[in-house]
């Protein structure tokens, strides 16, 4: 049966060749000679697959980032390039906005103003960031999958499955300082392996005042035409053996096996282009029924939490300049999703997505049962696959409440949780307490530099009240039904009353019991009333909540794993491509504008001007800085300008990206980098679910703007001397 899999996924790649559309897939590096290539030099690329991923030398792949966090550094949360051979690096400026975020102050407000290194020195280190570089990929799927057939049990499968990647990781790790992670990829039906070298002192160099790098807030995000300019740069730093280390004042900058040319050629509609980096995660290959729980119920519930906790924030932060900054991460973070959502909602419906994907099951139905083999194998899937979701929908309503509105609600309820496993400490255990207090310290430095309780209070309120307000009781943690009952709705008056009275809220307090604290102190610590809350949403959710839903959704995963090895045995002439998994990939399309919708057409760059004409300094993410009115009225571009004299800001392109692709370099037909990825055009967000040529586009920034606004803007041209630029 592994074979007969293995064999089918061969026989699909083999069809990638002469029938892939450059637009639309994330492809895997290490087949990119066998199966991508001639489409790709047909679309324009004029370089070879080895000039993007070779092990054997220097290429391509070499100068791309992939940023993650300590502790879970495969999981990569944005994509970066290096652009000098002193380990220079660049990514978008929200993925470096916790970083710039955290050293900011009211007298050093890095957001608002910018912050700029003007030596080695004042470079800033960031702590818990790491910047891994691919060094090779291995099909490992026959190592994972031996002896694994559609009636091994899914307990089983899993405990195989962990073993042998737990070893192949292990092996592959051995005598080098190398780390190696094995992911599944088509829904597990194959498996392949990635071997990073990760390193772990990565400093600020650099980054333009949010005015520019967050030009048009969370108003234009998702938006096309867009003008900001989201970029940041940081250096990462190694031993003096140019390997790995963690952070010290005797580290060097790394030099790269490869860094990126910059070209000042700019971009023309059709033009080729590639994009390099980690998307997140995509679902291409979803049921109908699974997309009918995220369009009716579980995204349009998440919205409504996420806009009452972003309309609470941006009243308190529009208020106060402190709030502004100790929230500005956080409301980003909340926005981002919550107007995803939206787009998906919208674009799926506009794609009448349900309607076609029911039309393939459909199909795939009919052709599960025109013969005996195919009918034991997959007949059946998708009736099975319906009732799942029909259990499912509630306790997935249950489950977005308590994560959007009672876990990460109010960050205090998150936040008070953290000190369960101190409280649950039982005498004979003194041992555990130091460990537990020193970790717990550090959380309350980072915890309490942005926090305002006031914000929290109001979040604490209203989350608590939907919470209530919006499930059967059936659903709720007793600490809810007990709040509600006690105070009559009025979750107002709780809210005051319990932050008045917990010590989680006053830092001053919190610190002097984890200065003091004795296993005796357990019991008082666990009546504070929002640890109760937080113990009550967390318990009822660990019991009640994750083990029906993942009991159902285990069910599922294998349904889907048997449904997309169906669909690709029956769909003998489709390419499929593995649905992202932040891993690396290769994206390529072309540069275009699209229209939007009825007598709307957009073109595929912004300038300058566009930014001028937006200006506003009544509102916040719309106010120009005065230097750079200044350069545009001088017209003070520099070798930047295109040939039409404008100052170009950010380009449109069909390349199929996702969330991880932020920062990811964008290439030109030469391999040299010409933008910088950061977003995705409102009216095709919904390429995670399936994407639409006509409409999907990837939203990139202009590497001439960049450049302008560190040498003319900024007056740190000194970082461009490190750069291979090219015109």
């Amino acid at each position: 049966m592994i074979r007969k899999i293995s064999m089918l996924l061969v026989a699909v790649l083999l069809l990638i060749g002469s029938n892939v559309k450059a637009e639309e897939g994330m492809w895997i590096p290490m087949l990119l000679k066998k199966y991508n290539i001639e489409d790709m030099q047909k679309a324009g690329f004029k370089l070879t697959a080895d000039d993007i991923y070779n092990v054997n030398q220097a290429c391509l792949k070499d100068a791309v980032v992939g940023l993650g966090r300590e502790g879970r550094p495969f999981r990569h949360f944005c994509t970066g390039e290096l652009v000098s051979d002193e380990g220079l690096m660049i990514t978008n400026h929200h993925c470096g906005y916790g970083a710039i975020q955290s050293h900011s102050t009211l007298e050093h407000d890095y957001l608002k103003d910018g912050f700029w290194a003007m030596s080695r020195e004042e470079e800033l280190a960031n702590e818990g960031i790491t910047a891994s570089f691919l060094i090779r990929m291995e099909d490992v799927t026959e190592k994972v999958l031996k002896g694994i057939t559609f009636e091994t049990s899914e307990k089983e499968r899993l405990k195989l499955i962990g073993k042998r990647i737990a070893e192949i990781q292990k092996k592959a790790e051995e005598g080098t300082h190398y780390r190696a992670s094995v992911k599944p990829y088509f829904d597990g039906n194959q498996y392949f392996m990635s071997v990073y070298e990760i390193f772990k002192d990565v400093r600020l160099v650099g980054a333009p005042p949010s005015a520019i790098g967050k030009f048009g807030g969370d108003t234009d995000n998702w938006m096309w035409p867009r003008h900001t300019g989201d970029f940041s740069m940081f250096r990462i730093y190694a031993g003096k053996d140019n390997k790995p280390a963690s952070y010290s004042k005797d580290n060097v900058p790394l030099k790269p096996k490869q860094s990126f040319k910059i070209s000042l050629k700019g971009v023309n509609q059709d033009d080729f282009t590639m994009v390099f980096g980690y998307p997140g995660t995509t679902t291409e290959y979803l049921t109908s029924y699974a997309l009918e729980l995220m369009t009716k119920t579980d995204n349009p519930h998440k919205i409504k939490i996420r806009t009452k906790k972003l309309d609470l924030m941006r009243a308190d932060m529009d208020a106060s300049p402190l709030v502004r900054i100790q929230y500005s991460a956080k409301y980003a973070s909340v926005a981002n999703s919550w107007k995803r959502w939206q787009g998906e909602i919208k674009g799926l419906k506009r794609l009448d997505a349900i309607a076609k994907k029911q039309e393939l099951e459909n199909k795939f139905e009919e052709w599960a049962n025109s013969n005996p083999e195919l009918k034991k194998k997959y007949a059946g899937i998708l009736t099975k696959m319906k009732g799942l979701y029909t259990e499912i929908t509630p306790v997935s309503l249950a489950r977005n409440y308590a994560m959007e509105a009672g876990m990460r609600g109010a960050e205090l309820t998150d936040f008070a949780y953290m000190f369960n496993k101190l409280v649950k400490l039982k005498k004979g255990e003194e041992k555990k307490v130091e460990g537990l207090v020193k970790s717990l310290k550090r959380s309350s430095e980072k915890f309490f530099k942005n926090f305002n309780a006031s914000t929290d209070q109001k979040l604490l309120a209203a989350t608590l009240q939907m919470y209530s307000d919006n499930l059967k009781d059936k659903y709720l943690p007793e600490e809810i039904k007990s709040i509600r009952a006690k105070y009559k709705g009025d979750f107002e008056s709780y809210a005051a009353k319990s932050m008045s009275k917990t010590v989680f809220a006053n830092k001053e307090k919190l610190s002097q019991i984890l200065n003091s604290y004795k296993i005796s102190m357990s019991k008082k610590l666990a009546k504070d009333p929002i640890f109760k809350l937080a113990y009550s949403i967390n318990f009822f959710y660990d019991s009640e909540i994750a083990p029906v839903y993942g009991k159902i959704y285990s069910k599922t995963t294998k349904l889907q794993r048997t449904y997309m090895a169906g669909l690709m045995e029956m769909q003998k002439d489709k390419v499929f491509y593995p649905d992202a998994n932040s891993t690396f990939r290769v994206h390529y399309g072309k540069v275009a504008g699209y229209k939007a919708k009825d007598a709307v057409n957009y073109d595929h760059y912004t300038t300058l001007e566009g930014i001028i004409e937006k200006d506003n300094p009544e509102i916040f993410d719309y106010d120009v800085p005065q230097k750079l009115r200044d350069l545009y009225a001088a017209k003070n571009f520099g070798d930047y300008a295109n040939a039409n004299g404008e100052m170009p800001v950010c380009f449109a392109a069909t390349n199929h990206t996702t969330g991880g692709n932020s920062g990811s370099p964008v290439l030109n037909a030469n391999g040299e980098l010409i933008g910088l990825n950061f977003d995705r055009a409102w009216e095709g967000v919904m390429s995670d679910l399936m994407y639409d040529p006509e409409i999907c586009r990837n939203v990139s920034l202009d590497i001439r703007y960049v450049l302008f606004i560190v040498d003319k803007f900024a007056g740190a041209g000194y970082l461009l001397d490190e750069m291979n630029i090219v015109k």
